[in-house]
């Protein structure tokens, strides 16, 4: 067997024992843990109020929006460390094309904000 082949079988067998291992730990848990069936566990939860309406409300889309904006701008910021401590290895031309990436997030957020997404009420 070549060198190639024995590394993905090592990783096939790694990727089998944490499969196995998984199953395991949740087979033994569903065994042991304690099933008691109460009404309470199925009500709508409202931030410990009692719930008012149904659970199939319609949410306003503001907020699935205002949810992506703070991903992607999680996401800015997993680049921005990065680059940080390496600043000086990449020289002008790094800090120049950080700095393109900085602009067109800032015009993404300016442009939500012109639109008035950022606005929670």
């Amino acid at each position: 067997m070549s060198d190639f082949l024995r590394s993905y079988l090592t990783v096939a067998i790694f990727g089998g024992v944490a499969f196995g291992l998984l199953a395991g730990v949740l087979g033994i848990g569903s065994l042991i843990r304690p099933d008691r069936r109460q009404e309470g566990k199925y009500l709508t939860y409202e931030s410990g109020v009692d719930p008012v309406g149904t659970g199939w409300m319609q949410a306003e889309i503001r907020y699935y929006i205002f949810a992506v904006l703070f991903v992607m701008f999680d996401v800015e910021a997993v680049f921005i460390f990065p680059w940080a401590t390496r600043l000086e290895a990449y020289g002008t031309f790094g800090a120049v094309e950080m700095g393109i990436f900085i602009v067109v997030l800032a015009l993404g957020l300016l442009y939500a904000w012109r639109k008035g997404v950022l606005r929670w009420i």
